[in-house]
């Protein structure tokens, strides 16, 4: 009788235990933690961050220690920011502790304190042993002042196309750049690893979201891994029928 009330005690005393710890369970379950740091100084956490969960628009700070815990769960996007720093968003493909880090904005400009300066004075004079001189010209042989013109026709015959074809050569260069870029990032496997698409859905999906030479040009450096998880959920919310590129009309034969 005895072993039979102590075996019942354990039982209702385990129960206890479980429904105490169920809810930390089922936060943790729900939830994604970690920490965030400055990119350069990798054990300098950064307290105050904004933390945003873009999914559920969910909104959190890390505390003194860098630290954050947000609802969430596998698939959302997690964006990390912070006054002077760049924006940074992780997709959750599991739940595990994370540890962020955040570049400076190459706009703050660290400061610099000038203590003191000093000018040559000799810099400032002039040249004891320069020769005067003066400008002539042919009729009369008067003396042309400084702000005069030193006379002459000027020849450009042929400089402004010159420099038309320059700045076109140029541009033509930036742009097989970029598209060099794009064509080693946005490739297949990066793709198929971030959103999980394969086959003829991935072909679809990256004809239509491949990201444009203006558009990468103008947000450097590009975040490519933002871009393609952002565009794979516009890309499901359309229609079945505008999930690939429209056809190609075929040329008629003369």
């Amino acid at each position: 009788m005895f072993k039979q009330h102590y075996f019942w005690g354990m039982i209702k005393k385990l129960m206890l235990l479980v429904l105490c710890l169920l809810p930390s369970i089922l936060l943790a379950q729900n939830s994604v933690s970690g920490k965030v740091y400055d990119f350069e100084n990798k054990r300098s956490p950064i307290s105050g961050a904004q933390v945003r969960n873009l999914s559920n628009k969910q909104s959190t700070k890390t505390l003194s220690g860098g630290n954050f815990n947000i609802a969430a769960k596998i698939g959302d996007l997690i964006e990390f920011s912070y006054v002077g720093y760049h924006t940074d968003t992780v997709y959750l493909i599991n739940l595990s502790p994370r540890a962020i880090y955040l570049p400076a904005s190459s706009t703050n400009l660290k400061e610099v304190s000038i203590r003191g300066a000093k000018i040559n004075s000799s810099i400032l004079s002039p040249d004891p042993e320069a020769k005067e001189f003066k400008r002539f010209e042919s009729d009369g042989l008067r003396g042309k002042g400084n702000n005069d013109r030193a006379g002459g026709l000027a020849f450009n015959l042929g400089y402004g196309k010159y420099k038309r074809q320059q700045e076109q050569v140029k541009k033509l260069e930036e742009r097989d750049f970029y598209e060099t870029e794009i064509n080693t990032v946005f490739t297949e496997k990066y793709v198929s690893e971030l959103v999980k698409l394969s086959g003829q859905d991935l072909k679809d999906f990256m004809s239509l979201y491949r990201p444009s030479v203006g558009l990468v040009q103008t947000e450097r450096p590009f975040n490519y891994a933002y871009y393609t998880v952002k565009a794979y959920h516009t890309w499901l919310k359309l229609p079945p029928a505008q999930r690939r590129p429209p056809a190609v009309p075929k040329l008629k034969s003369n």
